[in-house]
């Protein structure tokens, strides 16, 4: 069997509609939406609803890594708005129609950070299937699936009522790795908490990894975990055990898939 996996998609639908070429099926690990692009600051939702020239100002805030100076921008752009979450669900929805539209062979999906998984029955069903916390079986390996990247600890979502992404508490996170039984392959958004794979080399610092991911593998020896979220790894794979664990890498940037077969 031949299987596609992709992970952050960050709203490159025209790559996307190509990923499943050739493939009995197509995994996606999450990130599909494209919230701010950093390559094109006119594309990604804000772009859509604040132009190129306000995003370039929060990009390059951001990057200089200005918290107090881009949070007081950011509210400053969303104050602007009339109704700033109708216009955020609206511009998600839009992106959401487009990007599950190019996914044309059978797929299995789990949400990302960049994700907003309570929109997905809008557009999952058929031959599109979400999976979080779950386990499904292709051509006699077990597939289990996880969805989302950590919160901080000791952080609390932003209560804007416009934006909130995926980020789940360790608890909860790891009831979705403990509902996963004998699985051989291990699909998920973050990587395991291992150093060499959690940590990126362009923004100089590590991700956070799962320690229950971790020991899911130490535990159950799946032959791959498979993953994204690190967008520049220090390493896109290393084997822990008998697990090979690889990061299917930037699909926005790449538009390659990373090709399973067994």
């Amino acid at each position: 069997m031949r299987v596609h996996v992709v992970s952050d998609v960050h709203g490159n639908a025209e790559a996307l509609a190509r990923a499943g070429e050739g493939a009995d099926a197509l995994i996606v690990l999450g990130d599909l939406l494209d919230f701010v692009d950093y390559h094109d600051h006119g594309k990604g939702i804000l772009g859509r609803l604040f132009g190129a020239e306000r995003v370039s100002v929060f990009a390059k805030l951001r990057k200089e890594r200005h918290h107090a100076e881009t949070a007081a921008y950011a509210r400053s752009l969303w104050e602007g708005l009339e109704n700033a979450a109708d216009a955020v669900e609206s511009a998600i929805r839009e992106q959401y129609a487009e990007l599950f539209a190019a996914m044309t062979v059978p797929t299995y999906a789990t949400p990302g950070n960049v994700d907003v998984p309570a929109l997905w029955p809008e557009f999952t069903g058929g031959h599109i299937r979400m999976l979080d916390g779950e386990a499904v079986e292709l051509d006699g390996l077990r597939f289990g699936f996880v969805g989302g990247a950590l919160r901080p600890a000791g952080t609390t979502p932003r209560r804007t009522g416009v934006w909130r992404p995926y980020l789940r508490v360790e608890e909860d996170f790891d009831a979705g790795v403990a509902a996963l039984r004998e699985v051989d392959v291990l699909c998920t958004h973050i990587p395991p908490a291992v150093p060499v794979l959690t940590y990126d080399v362009v923004a100089r610092r590590p991700e956070a990894g799962s320690a229950a991911l971790l020991d899911l593998i130490h535990q159950q020896r799946p032959r791959w975990s498979m993953f994204g979220h690190v967008h520049q790894p220090l390493a896109p794979r290393a084997r822990v055990g008998a697990t090979e664990c690889i990061n299917v890498g930037h699909f926005k940037q790449t538009t390659r898939p990373y090709v399973l077969r067994w």
